[in-house]
């Protein structure tokens, strides 16, 4: 059996404990050693076979897998984050239908996560946002057409856009020309959950120029969007005491006699 496993955003602690469990039954272990924290491989017992895919092609990948299999033994494929979010796992597992090699999933948690639990923002604030778009910019891997960075901007939603962290200059162009305000609320997260991340607020504008001031030229995530600044926002009706739910019926304010 292979299992893909999320190894969370960075920090050892924010691996779920199945991913955890999975580590430590593991026989062979595959992580992607540019991005994976390798204090994870702490949770591997001594005899697991170790293999960092930063310096493997999906061939390679593949034939680690095979032959754990013939073998009989259990590994895990640990990705970065949550692996469903710019993990390359659908290619993987089709390779692995093609051999009848069975496999399951053990999601994660992805950086955008690590950098709201940061800023203690909310993605999804009542009268300001309730969607959050999660994409990149198109560099050596394309985007669709009609996933443009402009088009998702002229929704005003919540962004987290990954990857793109060397094309700042380039995103805050698209991004105003979409239809955010020059002034609209940013941040850069560097390397969230890990011991050296950074969070610097900023505008949309300002992008560039903050990532420059404070040497960050990889490894960040750029969140977009009113959130940031967390104001003018509307109560949850869910704890207002004229909602009725299943568990709380409406509460009647008193009037003064």
């Amino acid at each position: 059996m292979v299992y893909f496993v999320g190894a969370g955003p960075g920090a050892a602690d924010l691996i779920t404990v199945r991913g955890m469990r999975l580590l430590e039954q593991a026989d062979v272990v595959i992580y992607a050693g540019s991005l994976v924290n390798p204090e994870l491989l702490s949770y591997c017992k001594k005899e697991c076979e170790i293999h960092n895919s930063a310096y493997m092609t999906l061939e390679e990948v593949l034939a680690v897998m095979e032959e754990a299999e013939k073998q009989k033994l259990t590994t895990v494929r640990l990705h970065t984050g949550e692996p469903s979010i710019y993990g390359a796992v659908r290619e993987q597992m089709d390779l692995l239908d093609e051999k009848g090699i069975l496999y399951e999933s053990c999601p994660g948690v992805s950086a955008c996560f690590g950098a709201a639990a940061l800023l203690n923002l909310e993605y999804t604030l009542p009268e300001v946002s309730q969607s959050l778009i999660i994409t990149r910019m198109e560099g050596r891997t394309k985007v669709p057409e009609k996933e443009s960075i402009e088009s998702f901007a002229a929704h005003h939603a919540s962004m987290s856009i990954y990857l793109s962290t060397g094309m700042l200059g380039e995103l805050s162009r698209r991004l105003i020309a979409g239809g955010y305000g020059k002034d609209t609320p940013a941040a850069i997260v560097y390397k969230a959950t890990w011991p050296e991340e950074e969070a610097h607020l900023c505008t949309v504008e300002q992008l560039e120029e903050t990532a420059k001031a404070h040497n960050i030229t990889k490894t960040a995530l750029i969140i977009v969007g009113d959130i940031v600044a967390h104001q003018h926002y509307g109560k949850s009706r869910l704890y207002a005491p004229d909602f009725e739910t299943e568990f709380r019926k409406i509460k009647k304010s008193r009037e003064k006699e």
